[in-house]
């Protein structure tokens, strides 16, 4: 299996990613989708910049990334797949990237979403793609840093 670990983290490439995430899991690449993002140089930019010494990064869209796990591409390495939002994660899913557990980091607060735990913030359509990643058999947990215990999200997605 080619993929270490999956995080929803609207920060993406940032402290607890590069640092505690990515040395907790011996990470050899992050692989960042994020169909904007991929065509932004200056974004991509900074993310280079932020990922750690000795860490590849990737930073594809959805059907990139899709075609790169599934073709093996990287099966030598422990990946750390990074996405925005729970709709990306589900895309790659349904395009048949085994994903089998998503650590629901930090999602910003917007008009349109709900405060379910200190970063969490969610929108309905969230919602909606946490329940159809449920149902294709991913695993979903809450957990900022590798110190904290995971939590069940889905039990913190229904206190919603």
């Amino acid at each position: 299996m080619t993929i270490t670990a999956t995080r929803i983290d609207g920060r993406l490439v940032h402290g607890q990613v590069a640092n505690l995430w990515t040395t907790k899991l011996l990470i050899d690449r992050i692989l960042v989708v994020d169909d904007a993002v991929a065509q932004s140089q200056i974004e991509k930019s900074g993310l280079r910049m932020a990922t750690p010494t000795g860490v590849r990064l990737s930073v594809l869209t959805v059907d990139t990334a899709a075609d790169h796990v599934l073709a093996g591409r990287y099966d030598k390495q422990r990946v750390f797949v990074v996405a925005k939002k729970p709709a990306t994660l589900l895309q790659l899913v349904q395009k048949g990237v085994p994903i089998k557990e998503i650590n629901v980091g930090n999602m910003s607060q917007s008009d349109d979403t709900k405060h379910i735990s200190k970063s969490i913030n969610v929108a309905p359509a969230d919602v909606t793609a946490f329940e159809q990643l449920k149902q294709l058999g991913v695993r979903l947990v809450a957990q900022m840093v590798p110190a904290d215990d995971a939590q069940d999200f889905e039990k913190l997605l229904r206190k919603e």
